[in-house]
């Protein structure tokens, strides 16, 4: 168990470089006629990702090994490996980037970054118990991941004025003047959450949309193939298969998020819509009943979660796109991105601390040691209060996805504009701010260079 649980984590710091690092660079080497089109196909790999790899794990451990399910990511990672390298532009092709130095990265907020998110949502995970709620091994960590946080709103204006006074110290504001560095550039710290990003109202209510948006979604992932596996007794293969409704919807979310955008943008509509079917999706989940046969509803209801997701995962990452000055458009796409994986971690932690409340609460401790062990020793009883038992769990996780879409709705308001501009329009004023930007700092430093050439010939 140490060595899987070493090899996950591993396997983890990796797969979170590849899925930030997709999002980030798909948008950056993407001409801008066709955006568009890569926001709707980062969202459609998002869903098919999603939903396809409890089918595929169904697969695995039904007709092979469970092992096969680490062992698949071999083939699958060499044959990427092999599309990415055919595939990378030529380096004409590539946008004009600034390079950044390993000094200039905020390892102090990444850090804070880190905590807060691992420390939040640990205690939630293992919060299977009522009593647990209060014990130390739930409060420490929560407390200290809420500190983490504050102390990384904290940090980030300190940098950020630190940086303001050594620009000062450099004479940046008028392009002359003494240089308390012996004549060095100013540097452009990469904040783990940039200020331009966090002023941006818009911004900042399309990150926030997507993490509560993404609470229900991997909640929904991860709870309903386990109740069509206790309640309706499908394997794991099938219940899999049984999420193919959301996976479908899901992938036409993300074309219909494409298209709607293509010219005006529209993102607080349509990530207000996406809010709105997740929401109605989740409110009729509650009404699933806790029989042994397959309810339709049950499946169909999925299909409005899965068609909001899709929206709010390509608009969402067209308005991030749209939103950021160029220079941090990195960090727009990455923090996107992770507050979604953050919002679905929270979802499916949630998800566990429920049920296992319930199945602790609600369930004889014969039947759930059976369960676990021997299911086939259950009697007819056993059964029937143990598919009560689930269903009770999933209308309460449901109702808990309910409160957090309609605070996701709350955020989305701040997308709301009364002008209307096209995509091209808002790229345009991005590029526009990007070459002020690097005129700017090419005035600051070319006196700066000329003072260090004056005071090396006058040693």
């Amino acid at each position: 168990m140490g060595q899987l649980i070493a090899f996950r984590a591993v396997q983890g710091l990796g797969g979170s470089g590849l899925y930030s690092l997709s999002m980030i660079i798909m948008p950056e080497v993407t001409p801008d006629r066709a955006k568009k089109h890569i926001a709707a196909a980062v969202g459609l790999v998002m869903v098919v990702a999603g939903v396809g790899g409890p089918v595929l794990g169904g697969v695995l451990t039904q007709y092979t090994s469970w092992r096969w399910v680490f062992w698949i990511n071999g083939p699958i990672g060499g044959v990427s490996l092999l599309v990415f390298l055919l595939a990378w532009p030529n380096k004409k092709h590539l946008p004009s980037l600034e390079r950044r130095a390993w000094k200039d990265v905020d390892f102090v907020g990444a850090f804070l970054l880190i905590a807060s998110a691992v420390l939040i949502v640990f205690p939630f995970q293992n919060a299977t118990q009522a009593t647990s709620w209060t014990s130390a091994l739930f409060l420490a960590p929560l407390f200290a991941g809420l500190l983490s946080l504050a102390l990384l709103f904290l940090w980030q204006p300190f940098l950020a004025a630190r940086r303001a006074r050594h620009k000062q110290g450099t004479g940046t504001g008028t392009g002359t003047g003494s240089s308390s560095n012996g004549g060095e550039a100013p540097r452009d710290i990469g904040f783990a959450l940039p200020p331009v990003l966090l002023g941006n109202r818009a911004y900042v209510a399309t990150a926030l949309q997507t993490m509560l948006t993404g609470f229900p979604y991997l909640l929904c992932v991860y709870a309903f193939p386990v109740r069509f596996q206790v309640v309706y007794g499908r394997t794991a293969l099938q219940a899999g298969l049984m999420l193919l409704p959301m996976l479908g919807a899901a992938a036409a979310g993300t074309v219909l998020a494409g298209a709607v955008n293509t010219t005006t943008t529209t993102f607080f509509e349509t990530l207000m819509a996406s809010c709105a079917l997740m929401l109605l999706g989740c409110g009729l989940e509650t009404t699933a009943g806790s029989g042994a046969e397959v309810e339709a509803k049950v499946l169909g209801f999925l299909v409005f979660v899965g068609l909001g997701f899709g929206l709010g995962a390509a608009a969402g990452t067209m308005s991030a796109g749209a939103e950021a000055p160029v220079w941090e458009h990195a960090s727009a796409q990455g923090i996107v991105a992770q507050v979604r994986i953050l919002g679905g971690s929270l979802g499916i932690a949630a998800s566990s601390a429920i049920l296992g409340a319930r199945t602790q609460s609600d369930m004889p401790p014969e039947a759930l040691a059976h369960l676990a062990s021997d299911p086939s020793a259950l009697d007819p009883g056993q059964w029937a209060a143990i598919r009560t038992t689930y269903t009770e769990a999933l209308r309460e996780m449901m109702i808990v996805c309910c409160a957090v879409l309609a605070l996701a709705m709350v955020c989305t308001l701040g997308l709301y504009r009364r002008d209307r501009v096209s995509m091209e329009e808002m790229y345009q004023q991005r590029y526009r701010e990007e070459a002020e930007r690097r005129r700017a700092a090419v005035d600051v430093e070319a006196p700066q260079k000329l003072m260090g050439m004056g005071s090396s010939h006058s040693v």
